[in-house]
């Protein structure tokens, strides 16, 4: 399966569809309800609102948004990481292992806010990817400020992507004052037309968008396999992390700006986790998007072909396991 992903090959994005449709199944058996969480802000209890007469509180269209979520974001995130040169040669083992590694734990499969706010972190490292070299900086850091300024209006610890802001910024552009400016103007403007919604309408409650922060320790897995779950994330993304910093002076400069950001965003995702424990895993899925690139490094770089091959069988083996027999789990 390394083999296959790692050729150039059109037909492998059927192929991915074929292993997202194998890993993903299990969504289709039950009949899934949209995850709510105390966490969730407007914007996600706008959208369940809006689905709840097509899909009511729980069916297969949840299953069904879910798995066109995750398959998309595999293959846009497979796509960028080609189209910015992640990796020497274009292949699909981004795509695969951002799937391998969206199942190690059955509730990421599960319609969610976070869910959401991961998909469009994926758009925004791309645009963030793009601020080195851009002719309009100030038109990009305002966008994607504003698309970053969305993901805490559906969930609401999101908020600590400010911090990947300042963060991209710091790695990507010479530092000027009024880039600064305008991305704290691109990240506050969704809540200023929201708060002018609400006004107009009479439901103005700005206390009810405002995000609580509270620092705690990290959950202590609750059972075996969650934290044998954890462990296939972070053992790969460890040796890909390895690997990435052996051939980092190989990489053109923009390249290597590009592993720096998917850093901070993993950095901020263990934020997350840091300010809101909950009572599930669902927000450490805002850190599998990085993890998976590094896991695909993983995949890549050996020149033993045994190595990825023992590392991708195993994984993918567990993911069976914990999504079709969870009652073994």
């Amino acid at each position: 399966m390394i083999g296959v992903f790692k050729q150039k090959n059109p037909a492998n994005a059927f192929v991915l569809l074929i292993y997202a449709l194998i890993l993903k199944f299990p969504v289709f058996l039950n009949y899934p309800a949209p995850l709510r969480q105390e966490e969730d802000n407007y914007l996600y209890k706008l959208l369940l609102n809006i689905l709840a007469p097509v899909g009511g509180k729980e069916g297969i269209l949840y299953g069904m948004l879910a798995f066109i979520f995750l398959f998309l974001q595999a293959s846009l995130l497979n796509r960028i990481a080609n189209t910015i040169r992640l990796l020497p040669r274009h292949n699909y083992l981004v795509g695969m292992a951002f799937l391998l590694v969206s199942s190690l734990l059955p509730e990421w499969n599960q319609f969610s806010s976070t869910m959401i706010v991961n998909f469009l972190l994926t758009w925004i490292f791309y645009g963030m990817s793009g601020w080195y070299n851009n002719n309009r900086p100030l038109s990009a850091i305002f966008n994607i400020s504003l698309l970053v300024g969305i993901l805490p209006l559906i969930y609401k610890p999101s908020v600590a992507y400010i911090v990947l802001i300042l963060l991209a910024i710091i790695i990507t552009r010479p530092m000027r004052i009024g880039e600064w400016v305008v991305a704290i103007i691109g990240f506050l403007s969704p809540y200023y037309f929201l708060l002018i919604i609400l006004f107009l309408t009479d439901q103005w409650e700005p206390g009810a968008l405002a995000p609580m922060v509270n620092f705690h320790l990290p959950r202590i897995p609750s059972s075996l396999w969650v934290t044998g779950g954890i462990l296939f994330m972070v053992a790969p993304f460890l040796t890909g992390a390895w690997f990435v910093q052996d051939n980092l002076t190989k990489m053109l400069i923009q390249v290597r700006k590009c592993w720096s950001l998917l850093l901070s965003m993993l950095l901020v995702g263990l934020l997350i986790i840091l300010v809101n424990p909950g009572n599930n895993y669902q927000h450490w899925l805002l850190c599998i998007t990085p993890i998976a690139c590094f896991h695909a490094a993983t995949y890549y770089y050996p020149g033993n072909k045994w190595f990825p091959l023992v590392v991708h069988w195993v994984i993918f083996a567990f993911a069976i396991i914990v999504n079709y027999f969870p009652h073994l789990t």
